[in-house]
């Protein structure tokens, strides 16, 4: 009963989490709330470094999808620049002189007319033509929707690492418990048979 009280005061004080739905680490305050005897020891272990494997599973996670959205985000802003230019000049006669790149190390030179529509990859080798006004908004949008994808991610690494560091703590705190306890048991069984031994020393006949 003792430990199933025990696993309830845990789930309670694990339930709060972040903006993003990751929760927070239990504060291991008191051993004793958390293991009543030796025997609650190796499963609270347990359970705690399964917390610590899901945080770093999920650390490892958000820095693969931090790298993609650092790679991202200047694709976008150049696209975006490139959509501003071309909106600027549309309204001139003169063609704007580029090159575009056909692969690593082959580029081609180009003549862009001014014009009031852009096509964009979408992804999936799908590309689709937009207004130029239009394409101006869909990429401020995904811009500011990545940006703020990547502070929200850094966020979340900083709260994921902050939930390990409490979590190897609550771990070093209950392996630290069960050595005291250990030792004090020790100690006590010592003590027990030193006093058995002098009782046994006292109730035995004179010489």
């Amino acid at each position: 009963m003792a430990s199933k009280g025990k696993e309830t005061a845990t789930r309670k004080e694990a339930a709060p989490s972040n903006p993003r739905g990751i929760p927070y680490a239990p504060f291991v305050d008191k051993v004793e709330d958390y293991v009543a005897s030796h025997a609650d020891v190796e499963p609270t272990l347990r359970s705690f470094q399964e917390m610590i494997a899901k945080y770093q599973f999920m650390e490892q996670n958000l820095q693969r999808r931090v790298g993609g959205l650092k790679d991202k985000l200047p694709d976008i802003q150049k696209t975006l620049d490139t959509v501003r230019f071309l909106k600027l000049r549309k309204d001139e006669h003169e063609p704007i002189e580029t090159t575009f790149e056909l692969n690593e190390t082959l580029y081609a030179k180009a003549e862009i007319p001014p014009t009031d529509e852009i096509y964009l990859w979408l992804g999936a080798n799908v590309m689709l033509s937009y207004p130029i006004n239009e394409a101006e908004e869909l990429l401020s949008s995904k811009l500011q929707a990545a940006t703020t994808s990547l502070s929200n991610c850094e966020e979340d690494l900083d709260f994921l690492r902050e939930q390990i560091t409490t979590m190897e703590v609550a771990v070093a705190r209950v392996y630290n418990w069960d050595v005291v306890q250990k030792r004090k048991d020790k100690e006590e069984e010592q003590k027990a048979k030193e006093t058995g031994k002098g009782k046994d020393i006292e109730g035995k006949p004179g010489g």
